[in-house]
């Protein structure tokens, strides 16, 4: 008896399986047979590939191709014009970062030498005078006003060698915490 009870208990969770599998199929024919029905279109062919050309460069007379087209007396005196980095001199802990990345705080004063306050993305604060170093283009600081930091960096020229470049960091609107102004 109780053999029977549990042989009808099973085929009844069968009998119950076999019925939600037999729907489930059903919405599955069914949207197989929407899908086959649909319109099938061409597949559009792929554009032709043009074989490329080689050109062989033959006159001697010509300039080449890899030279500047300048006269080399101008890149030699733009190579040369006394502008350059110091590859010797002690990077500086604001060399680190770009120009963006630094915000001017205030001035201190004593003894007649003014100091800038900067602050790096760290948050890190720094003090800082006419001569040192900030930037990552070897900015050196010119000279500190009490809303400015005027610097002026060494960067690669357009036809080799190098030239100056004016910037400044203006001093942070506390109450907006942004910069007035920064060249």
């Amino acid at each position: 008896m109780k053999l029977s009870r549990s042989f009808k208990l099973v085929l009844f969770c069968l009998v119950l399986a076999s019925c939600s599998n037999s729907e489930k199929r059903a919405e599955l024919e069914a949207y197989v047979k929407k899908i086959k029905s649909r319109e099938i279109s061409e597949i559009e062919p792929l554009p032709e590939v043009k074989p490329y050309e080689t050109f062989t460069y033959k006159d001697a007379t010509m300039r080449s191709p890899f030279t500047p087209s300048t006269p080399r007396e101008a890149v030699n005196l733009a190579l040369d014009n006394g502008i350059h980095p110091d590859p010797n001199r002690r990077k500086e802990p604001l060399e680190a970062f770009p120009l963006d990345n630094l915000r001017m705080m205030g001035t201190l004063e004593k003894n007649g030498k003014r100091w800038a306050i900067v602050v790096d993305t760290n948050g890190t604060i720094h003090r800082v005078i006419k001569g040192n170093y900030v930037g990552q283009h070897d900015g050196r600081i010119d000279e500190i006003t009490e809303e400015k930091v005027l610097i002026t960096e060494i960067i690669p020229g357009t036809s080799g060698g190098w030239q100056e470049r004016k910037a400044s960091l203006t001093l942070v609107d506390e109450n907006s915490k942004t910069k007035v102004g920064h060249k």
